[in-house]
């Protein structure tokens, strides 16, 4: 199964950021890794020692974890954990939480052998607009100490979709990110999630986002220029070289079990889905009283086709009409044979070898077709 481990901390909040973080402190640094440690071993116990297949510590900023907290929680995980078959382990990091060569080298050391940094721009102005505590020049000594310490697996993410950008801006950051010759990038567009900073901006006028055609553009020429450049596309924002595509990523999309530990993390294991509460002092409280997992809920059948429809259409490779049959004795097509007419017509899907994918225009509205579908 798939391991995910929530670190809620950040030096700050960035302005279009809503994920379950919290201003840095020692102290709640260390109420935590007790916690964590404590869910460690509950879930070590329950599944037995179950065997792991990709671990990926996200956040927050998992860098912000001191060197103290690294040798506790690593050494717990093999306790506690079947590692012999893991074949990818993330970490996540900020540029400005990334520029310690000893910090890094102990990743690896651990065995941590994959790297994402949360790069999103390599314009200073645009990192000042997100609210971003480090700049440019912190994201490339970041990325070269990484390499040099004897990182293989790097990925960055960018934003694009920023005020004022342009296909022509877009692209140009995109030629910078090249040239690093990174493993994998993955490129989200700018979204505007309601009690951020960047909302109440935009709802007040301050801001202005490009237009729908300009983001476009922006996506879709994007998207071909990094396969040009040798980086296939394998989902909707993810861009990865032959043999560097997310393995933990690619989990969630086919359906894999995965465990997630820290507050606000969710899990589903054997069809049972069950979330973390994202206030830290609840969660530990959970963790102590020695009930994680508990008042999960089972997955319904419709559910899960819901989320294989949703999840594969996410990816390059598509659905496979077989599965879709196999799980509901019906044909997708024809449920939705208006609808699929409509898209092939306007070429913003296409049906091969027995699977039904997004163009990359298709990706750019895919959610008014997932709306759309009958599942």
């Amino acid at each position: 199964m798939l391991l995910y481990i929530h670190v809620p901390f950040c030096r700050g909040k960035c302005r279009y950021c809503s994920f379950v973080s919290r201003p840095f402190d020692m102290g709640q640094v260390e109420a935590y890794v007790a916690s964590l440690l404590l869910e460690i071993r509950h879930w070590g116990r329950k599944l037995a020692r179950p065997k792991l297949e990709t671990i990926y510590f996200g956040g927050g900023t998992p860098s912000l974890l001191p060197p103290w907290a690294l040798a506790r929680i690593m050494p717990e995980l093999r306790r506690q954990f079947d590692l012999d078959a893991v074949v990818e382990w993330t970490f996540e990091a900020n540029p400005d939480s990334a520029v310690d060569g000893p910090y890094l080298k102990s990743l690896l050391k651990y065995g941590v052998n994959r790297l994402s940094l949360g790069v999103q721009s390599l314009s200073d102005t645009d990192l000042r607009f997100l609210g971003r505590p480090h700049d440019a020049g912190q994201a490339l000594t970041a990325y070269g100490l990484a390499r040099r310490v004897g990182f293989k697996n790097i990925s960055l993410d960018f934003i694009w979709g920023l005020p004022g950008q342009r296909e022509a801006v877009w692209l140009e950051q995109l030629k910078a990110a090249v040239k690093l010759r990174p493993e994998h990038l993955s490129c989200y567009g700018l979204t505007v999630e309601a009690g951020t900073p960047l909302a109440e901006d935009v709802a007040a006028g301050g801001v202005t986002l490009p237009g729908e055609s300009e983001q476009g553009r922006m996506y879709v020429r994007g998207a071909e220029f990094l396969e040009e450049a040798g980086y296939l596309q394998y989902e909707i924002s993810n861009f990865a070289r032959m043999g560097f595509l997310s393995r933990h990523n690619s989990g969630y999309w086919e359906g894999k079990d995965y465990l997630g530990l820290g507050p606000a993390a969710v899990s589903t294991l054997e069809g049972v889905r069950h979330e973390n509460p994202s206030d830290l002092r609840e969660w530990g409280a959970l963790v102590r009283a020695g009930k994680c997992g508990q008042g999960g809920v089972a997955l319904t059948d419709a559910e899960k086709v819901r989320e294989m429809v949703m999840l594969s259409l996410r990816t390059a490779k598509g659905l496979r009409l077989a599965a879709y049959r196999q799980a509901t004795g019906r044909d997708f097509i024809k449920d939705n044979e208006g609808l699929v007419t409509a898209l092939r017509q306007n070429e913003l899907i296409r049906i091969s070898a027995g699977h039904l994918r997004l163009t990359k225009n298709g990706f750019l509205v895919s959610n008014v077709i997932l709306e759309r579908l009958a599942y």
